[in-house]
């Protein structure tokens, strides 16, 4: 008996030992499989890391290819970006949003959602851009159009206008009443009254002009009146006296006549002799005289003539 317990003693060291083994190599198994465990989740950590970067930087990438196109097109169309501002605006509040975001605790599909919905409302901003662009571009061809027949319009009009006044010009100078056969002579008063030619200063009485007024069937008849000035060789004109009674307007211009015929005029040609008389005090120059005949603003008729 005591040798059965000697062995029976001998035996439970044994299995003692070879549990404790197990324990032990079922411990450093588990050991190992926590740690390669850890280590695949340490891994698959790292990796869901990167493609948490890797996704940022695409959403950042695709945020600022967004502007940068964004503002390229506003540059294009320059000042006709302006009456989109409003728009602008939201995409300009919208990005600076999905920046932050970005920057700070973020969550994918939330910036994915607000990227798309910025990239549809920046795709309905170039669709507006050009069709405000196609719309004034036809506004523009309609007025550059429109200024080239004004242009047209206006050109037709000064020509329309120049013939207008090519034609009120000739009418104008058709109806003038004209004179012809103008002459104009000193002459010397006999003591009967009798006129005799002279051009001797001394001997010179007084200046006699005889003119036609020519037949016009244009012209307005009615009451005329022919002024006659007498230039002497200084230009000054032998006038009657040098009062506005002796005056008469030309073309908006005052001047002074030396004598003047008044007359019922009736499209028919008439002769007319009239006569400058010298005053006893006034001292004639020798030399050449010049004599014009003016009704309304026409200059119709001149002659010369010589005292010595």
């Amino acid at each position: 008996m005591e040798d059965q317990n000697i062995e029976i003693q001998k035996e439970q060291p044994k299995n003692s030992n070879l549990w404790l083994y197990i324990v032990l190599i079922v411990l450093a198994l588990g050991l190992i499989g926590l740690s390669i465990y850890m280590l695949s989740m340490k891994k698959n950590l790292n990796e869901l890391v990167k493609e948490k970067d890797r996704q940022r930087v695409e959403l950042a990438e695709e945020l600022q290819v967004l502007l940068v196109s964004h503002d390229s097109i506003k540059m294009a169309y320059g000042e006709l970006s302006d009456s989109l501002y409003v728009k602008d605006s939201v995409i300009q509040a919208n990005a600076k949003e999905i920046k932050q975001l970005l920057n700070f605790k973020w969550d994918y599909y939330k910036i994915k959602k607000k990227l798309t919905r910025l990239q549809t409302v920046a795709q309905t901003y170039v669709l507006q851009m050009d069709s405000l662009y196609t719309v004034n571009h036809q506004l523009t061809e309609e007025n550059l159009q429109m200024k080239e027949e004004i242009k047209i319009e206006k050109r037709r009009n000064r020509e329309l206008e120049g013939i207008k006044n090519e034609l009120t010009e000739k009418v104008d100078v058709a109806s003038v009443v004209g004179a012809y056969g103008v002459t104009a002579s000193p002459v010397r008063v006999k003591g009967s009254g009798k006129e005799s030619e002279t051009d001797k200063i001394r001997r010179t009485d007084r200046i006699r002009v005889c003119f036609t007024v020519a037949e016009n069937s244009i012209a307005e008849p009615g009451k005329k009146t022919i002024y006659v000035r007498i230039a002497q060789p200084d230009k000054k004109i032998l006038a009657k006296g040098r009062g506005d009674k002796y005056t008469f307007l030309y073309k908006g211009e005052v001047l002074q006549y030396s004598i003047k015929k008044e007359f019922d005029y009736q499209n028919k040609a008439i002769d007319f002799c009239i006569h400058w008389n010298r005053r006893q005090s006034l001292e004639l120059q020798p030399g050449i005289y010049y004599v014009d005949l003016f009704e309304g603003d026409h200059n119709i008729g001149s002659a010369t003539f010589e005292l010595k």
